[in-house]
């Protein structure tokens, strides 16, 4: 299967040596539970976008310092591909960024949530299964790190997993079209040293609560089992 990266940002310099950057993240981590995948990274950021929707069997984003509201040209044309993506019934994933934007692009609202930050690990509940997570499983906890939230949902969007602190966590449109606002890509030493370089935008206890958070298991392989599934599917 060959799968198009949609990169929309950069990990800072300063944290690559260690951890990479996020087409690296996204490779490895599917990689982890199938080694038999071809990629293609498109530096959406740099407006470089598939030629053709059938350029690859499923694309992926990765998320994004940037907001899907920022105004950016180069955002504004991944939501035009996005919306083209859907028309034709392409794979797509979309990660954080990606599943915010693919919620806007679809007819939908994002907005900065009045709940602050979600950083660390977040905790939440598997409200439907569909035939593609197997194996099943009644929790979704992954590493986050994000300000802004969908707050209304398109049509055609069934909500899969959520929390009170973010009800749509996890949305399927239709049967090509997969947002997760987690990040299954994100390693929790990643998410500590990203963290460390954003102190000063948290609350100190919302800081400590997210370090404290990072001593749990994570279901980053779980998921990367479901999103393949759900591409082949």
């Amino acid at each position: 299967m060959k799968i198009g990266i949609l990169q929309c940002d950069d990990v800072l310099e300063q944290l690559q040596p260690r951890h990479g950057n996020y087409p690296e993240m996204i490779r490895r981590l599917l990689l982890a539970v199938d080694n038999d995948l071809e990629f293609v990274v498109y530096r959406v950021l740099d407006q470089q976008l598939p030629e053709h929707p059938a350029a690859c069997d499923a694309y992926i984003t990765t998320g994004s310092r940037h907001g899907v509201n920022d105004g950016h040209d180069w955002v504004n044309r991944l939501a035009d591909f996005v919306a083209l993506l859907y028309r034709e019934q392409r794979k797509l994933v979309g990660i954080c960024f990606g599943h915010q934007l693919m919620a806007k692009a679809l007819g939908g609202e994002v907005v900065q949530s009045d709940k602050g930050w979600g950083i660390g690990v977040s905790f939440n509940q598997v409200d439907k299964t569909q035939p593609w997570m197997t194996p099943p499983s009644r929790a979704l906890d992954l590493v986050v790190s994000h300000q802004d939230q969908v707050s209304r949902l398109p049509a055609d969007a069934e909500v899969l997993a959520g929390s009170p602190f973010c009800p749509f966590y996890m949305v399927q449109y239709r049967d090509h079209f997969l947002g997760i606002q987690g990040h299954p890509e994100f390693s929790r030493p990643y998410s500590a040293d990203l963290m460390a370089t954003r102190q000063e935008r948290f609350p100190p206890h919302r800081y400590r609560e997210a370090l404290a958070s990072l001593g749990a298991e994570v279901d980053d392989l779980l998921l990367a089992r479901w999103i393949l599934a759900f591409m082949r599917s």
